[in-house]
């Protein structure tokens, strides 16, 4: 990814619309502290990209490849991350509360510390998942792998 997409990212949330990068590849783009609230990111690939301290409230981020993304300090409230790739992302202090992780794979993620409440986890994958602090009320986990 190149310093123009960079600067497109947070002009174009900065004005008020909706990003669509659906199926963008990503992949190791650094997007530190991006405002990518209410964004399109169905099917993109963010695989190890660097989303640290991101604005993904109300993202559609289903279907997307994030795997060993990291996601520290993210914001991904009422997200929607419906079969999307968590594999070995850092979501280390991510806020996950109202997210829809349904079907989601986070096999060997890091998720302590985060703020999971009210998030839907049914079918989703924690195996391996580090879940230590973190904060886990309300949480629906019908049919959710543990390890």
């Amino acid at each position: 990814m190149n310093d123009n997409a960079e600067y497109l990212i947070e002009t174009k949330n900065d004005l008020g619309m909706r990003l669509d990068l659906q199926n963008a590849d990503l992949q190791n783009a650094n997007l530190q502290n991006a405002n990518l609230q209410n964004a399109n990111l169905q099917n993109a690939n963010l695989c190890y990209a660097d989303l640290q301290n991101a604005d993904l409230q109300n993202a559609n981020l289903q279907n997307a490849n994030l795997q060993n993304a990291n996601l520290q300090n993210a914001d991904l409230c009422y997200a929607d991350l419906q079969n999307s790739n968590l594999r070995y992302a850092d979501l280390q202090n991510a806020n996950l509360r109202n997210a829809d992780l349904c079907y989601a794979d986070l096999q060997n993620s890091n998720l302590s510390y985060a703020d999971l409440r009210y998030a839907d986890l049914r079918y989703a994958d924690l195996c391996y998942a580090d879940l230590r602090y973190a904060d886990l009320q309300n949480i629906n986990f019908t049919n959710t792998l543990f390890r």
